[in-house]
C-alpha cells in the first residue's frame, strides 16, 4: 500500500543515537523518502555545484555552513519532491533553519531519539571501522571475528577521530547548545514526539506504532 497523503516527518537526535537505522526501518515500513542533509552536502560538494563550493570553503576554513545556504541546498532538493513523503535527517539544526523549512512546507511530526550521552559516548567510542570500505564494528555488540581486524580482508581496523572519547562528548555538547532550542520550536507547534531509550531495538517498536496511528504503512 502506498501512502495515500504526503507525510512530512523530521527525526532528530544526538550523534550516535541510532538516527540512520531507525530512519532506514521508517523508510522501509512506511515508505518515505528518507533525505539526509550530509549525503546532499557531500553531493553537492562532490558535483562542485555552486553551493558545494561554497560549503567546502566553509568547511574547509574550519567553520559552519551558514544557515541560509543550507537552508537553499535543503529546500532546493525538497521542491523536486512536492508530491513526495518524507522524512529529513540532520535538517533543520538551528531555529532559523527550522523557520526557513515552515515557510515552505508544514512538518507533521518531529521525532525526537532521545538516548542519555552516557549511552552514546560508550556506544561510539567502542566503534572501530575498517577505511577502504567503510565497514563499522562495535566491540559491545558487532565485533570483529578477530579483535582490530576487518572480517572481510583480514586489514586493521581504526578509530575515526570523531570517535574518541573527548572528540564524542564536544560533538554531544555542540548538538545539546545549538538542537535544544529546534526541539523547544517544535514542542511549542504540538509537532515534538519524543522517544527515549538506550537501545534502538526498544525505541524502534514504539516510533513504529506512532506512525502506524499516523500513516498507512507499506508493509506490515
Amino acid at each position: 500500500m502506498v501512502l495515500q497523503t504526503i507525510f512530512r516527518a523530521v527525526i532528530m537526535g544526538p550523534p550516535g543515537s541510532g538516527k540512520g537505522t531507525v530512519s532506514a526501518r521508517i523508510t522501509k515500513t512506511f515508505g518515505l523518502k528518507h533525505i539526509s542533509s550530509g549525503d546532499l552536502l557531500r553531493a553537492n560538494i562532490k558535483a562542485k555545484t555552486e553551493l558545494g563550493l561554497l560549503m567546502k570553503s566553509c568547511i574547509d576554513q574550519g567553520q559552519l555552513v551558514p544557515d541560509d545556504v543550507m537552508s537553499r541546498l535543503i529546500l532546493s532538493d525538497l521542491k523536486a519532491m512536492d508530491q513526495t513523503s518524507w522524512l529529513l535527517d540532520g535538517f533543520p539544526r538551528t531555529v532559523s533553519q527550522a523557520e526557513a523549512l515552515d515557510n515552505v512546507y508544514r512538518v507533521d511530526t518531529v521525532i525526537n531519539l532521545d538516548v542519555p550521552f552516557q549511552t552514546i559516548k560508550q556506544r561510539l567510542t567502542s566503534r572501530w571501522t575498517h577505511l577502504p570500505s567503510g565497514r563499522v564494528y562495535n566491540v559491545d555488540f558487532n565485533p570483529p571475528k578477530v579483535a582490530g581486524l576487518d572480517d572481510v580482508t583480514g586489514e586493521p581496523l581504526v578509530q575515526r577521530d570523531d570517535d574518541t572519547p573527548e572528540t564524542v562528548m564536544r560533538r554531544l555538547k555542540a548538538y545539546e547548545t545549538q538542537t535544544e532550542p529546534v526541539l523547544e520550536y517544535y514542542r511549542s507547534k504540538g509537532v515534538l514526539e519524543v522517544f527515549s531509550g538506550t537501545e534502538t531495538n526498544k525505541i524502534w517498536p514504539h516510533v513504529q506504532a506512532f506512525l502506524h496511528k499516523k500513516l498507512p504503512a507499506v508493509s506490515q
